[in-house]
């Protein structure tokens, strides 16, 4: 399988300004090649190829309005047309509903806060023995190595972030490192009052990183708000705001990594119930389903269960997790959101909802898990006729919770 590994680079003053060269040339190129393909279907001609346009672009470099494009790399200035090649493939197997839907292609801009280009084996780029990352007419750069690479990567892509950051992201080829077998199997119902909700009674607390930078985030934007359109001081405090988010950014991904990765090594197979992200992000809940960042996480639970050997189940949307006694399987139907807590018509349980709900979603994964973990207590009910004593009161269970993840 392939994997992306980012790692942080620190070009010199004048790296930088080859970079900027090479974003510049990588952004004209994609803009001719879409401008052609546009004026084509605008006069009825035929799509313009993927060979048209690289034998075009061959020519355009030898004139003197276009001469300056060889001063960066031939590759990056043909990966910057199988990018567009990529947007409009994407764009028409959305039309067919072979992915989600994406708009069509769009024209780049050089106020574009995020800028990369794309290197591949033909570019005769190279790790040096030092550690450096050495592109072709831009120079070695240092890179700050967080760990080893698994194998050769076959491309890297060097990114200029809207902080102004630099990363350089290398693709390479892995092997599935499968884990030793584990008994234990879960399901996770996701949520708002708690980040996740596992099968066994675990509650994972909601770090809300977005909400608890609110106050810097807020000031941030103030200042760049008064600062006059064009100025410098303006470009400082815009940097300012996308520095502040990365921070938030940056910690919603560790801890979604670090969470991720001890479910996948702790259960042998994990079940999630499928949400409508874009639905609820219509809601007034917005901005707290933004900030917990689900797809981001069940994309990472979904892609280290095949890494590691593991199993991951979607349950459908539609699924009536809440509403379905864990215990005896009596169906009680909806309840508001307000009801935390509810009691069985049929079995007299009272069950969380989360807890109960993470229980339904491994069972309607097909995981044989036990409502033991769901906090299932008996109800006061009548006592039968028949009896002639009372029994004792028994214990509630008690709640086993866990706020946020170890070692954050």
């Amino acid at each position: 399988m392939q994997l992306r590994y980012s790692f942080r680079v620190y070009p010199t003053a004048g790296q930088r300004a080859a970079l900027a060269r090479a974003f510049g040339c990588a952004r004209v190129v994609y803009n001719d090649a879409l401008r052609a393909r546009e004026e084509a279907r605008a006069a009825g001609l035929r799509f313009v190829t993927s060979a048209e346009l690289s034998r075009r672009l061959t020519a355009v470099k030898k004139t003197p309005e276009r001469a300056w494009l060889g001063e960066v790399s031939a590759v990056v200035l043909q990966q910057s047309l199988r990018d567009l090649d990529a947007a409009y493939r994407n764009f028409f197997d959305g039309l067919k509903g072979k992915r989600p839907r994406t708009g069509a292609p769009r024209f780049k801009s050089r106020k574009d806060t995020r800028q990369a280009v794309r290197f591949t084996a033909n570019a005769r780029w190279s790790i040096t023995p030092g550690g450096k990352l050495s592109l072709p007419k831009i120079g070695d750069l240092a890179v700050r190595w967080s760990r080893a690479l698994p194998s050769v990567p076959s491309t890297v892509t060097v990114v200029k972030d809207s902080a102004g950051r630099y990363f350089a992201s290398f693709v390479v080829e892995t092997e599935p490192e499968i884990l030793p077998e584990v008994e234990p199997v879960v399901g996770l119902d996701l949520g708002l009052g708690h980040f996740a909700v596992l099968s066994d009674g675990t509650k994972i607390d909601s770090p809300r990183f977005l909400r608890r930078a609110e106050k810097k985030l807020r000031k941030a934007q103030r200042d760049l708000s008064r600062k006059e359109k064009g100025s410098r001081n303006r470009e400082k405090a815009r940097r300012e705001v996308a520095r502040a988010h990365a921070r938030v950014a940056d910690a919603r991904r560790e801890f979604h990594h670090q969470l991720s990765t001890r479910l996948i090594r702790d259960n042998q197979a994990v079940a999630v119930e499928t949400l409508s992200v874009k639905g609820l992000a219509r809601t007034r809940m917005a901005k707290s389903v933004h900030d917990a960042g689900w797809s981001t996480f069940v994309a990472m639970l979904e892609y280290k269960a095949v890494r590691y050997g593991r199993r991951f189940v979607r349950v459908g949307r539609f699924e009536p997790t809440s509403q379905v006694c864990s215990h005896c399987g009596v169906k009680d139907g909806p309840k508001p959101l307000e009801v935390r807590a509810w009691t069985c018509g049929g079995c007299g349980a009272v069950l969380d909802r989360d807890v109960n709900a993470a229980v339904n979603v491994a069972k309607a994964a097909g995981l044989a898990v036990t409502a033991c973990g769901a906090q299932v207590r008996r109800a006061p009910v009548p006592a039968p006729r028949s009896e002639t004593g009372t029994h004792p009161k028994r214990p509630a269970l008690p709640v086993r919770e866990q706020a946020g993840v170890p070692g954050l």
